[in-house]
């Protein structure tokens, strides 16, 4: 076996060469094109943005020059006048949502045997229910005892306030009592006896 190179011109794998350049060839190709139609593709939708930026703009000052139009044609009056409106249409609306049911059943679950409840008002101040209820009781004692009663319930707040306390012709205790009422927890049942004695 020969081992020497006879040739006069020695062999090289020129095509193994080249075959490695022509495929970095094609890669630098490849993302020179990727890179390309990414720049355009970008370039376009930073265009589309630019142009809608713009006339979102325009639409903008366009909408604000027409709310200060509008804003110099209404009158303060009206505004006022419909406010007022819309104060009374809730205050309505708060009074027809005022459960008389449910004060009634605290009433009658909490009131002593000796004392009577002759009138009660409603109001609303502040946006919190007032009652206002006027007792007659055979003493002082019987009316702090209703009041006990009330305030253990947890609907009824600041019933220290005691209005017009007087002895009427039959020498009984009559007195009003001024009171937040706060209906969050469960009226009870009425006639389920909660007063004891």
């Amino acid at each position: 076996m020969i081992r020497t190179n006879l040739s006069t011109r020695p062999f090289y794998n020129e095509r193994a060469v080249l075959f490695w350049l022509l495929l970095v060839a094609l890669v630098v190709v490849a993302a020179t094109i990727f890179n390309v139609t990414r720049v355009l593709r970008y370039s376009r939708s930073d265009t589309q943005l630019a142009t809608q930026a713009s006339r979102d703009e325009t639409s903008a000052r366009e909408l604000r020059e027409q709310a200060a139009r509008l804003r110099a044609t209404v009158d303060p009056k009206q505004i006022e006048f419909a406010s007022a409106e819309a104060r009374q249409a809730n205050e309505l609306i708060d009074r027809r949502t005022f459960s008389w049911t449910d004060l009634f059943n605290r009433f009658e679950a909490t009131l002593p045997d000796d004392v009577r409840i002759t009138a009660i008002r409603s109001r609303v101040e502040r946006d919190q229910d007032i009652v206002t209820i006027n007792v007659v009781a055979r003493s002082t004692d019987d009316i702090d005892k209703f009041m006990e009663n009330l305030e253990a319930t947890g609907a009824f707040k600041d019933l220290g306030r005691r209005i017009d306390e007087h002895v009427n012709d039959q020498n009984q205790m009559e007195t009003g009592l001024d009171m937040l009422y706060v209906p969050a927890t469960k009226p009870p049942a009425a006639g389920t006896g909660a007063v004891k004695r």
